[in-house]
């Protein structure tokens, strides 16, 4: 599975290529620290899997979200943020997010969200 990285934070993308790289069946295809970066390489690369953060300069992980779901309707996306609330999750599921992680619990549920969102579930 090729993932695509978001996160404004050079130190949280590299800690979570990390991760995801001590799986053998995950390739980290790209990262990009902004928004409109995440958009532009997301249509670059086509992934299988794209991990956004939902606060970041340029375009805002939510709005890169929308924009990655009209030009990869079929790429599920990956919130991992240290936002968090019931409202949220109800916006993530209206503009097609498939899955959500708190930031503080990325050690443990990171790869268990990638493996769910890769058979198709959500993970929320």
């Amino acid at each position: 599975m090729r993932i695509l990285i978001a996160d404004d934070h050079e130190i949280v993308r590299k800690g979570v290529a990390t991760v995801l790289s001590a799986r053998l069946d995950l390739e980290i295809c790209g990262e990009a620290a902004d928004g409109e970066e995440a958009v532009r390489k997301a249509a670059e690369l086509s992934p299988d899997l794209v991990i956004l953060d939902l606060t970041m300069p340029e375009m805002s992980g939510l709005s890169a979200a929308q924009k990655i779901k009209e030009i990869l309707p079929n790429v599920p996306i990956l919130i991992l943020s240290m936002h968090e609330g019931a409202s949220l999750l109800e916006t993530f599921r209206r503009i097609g997010v498939q899955g959500y992680v708190p930031k503080t619990q990325a050690s443990e549920k990171l790869l268990d969200a990638v493996d769910a969102l890769a058979k198709g579930n959500t993970y929320f």
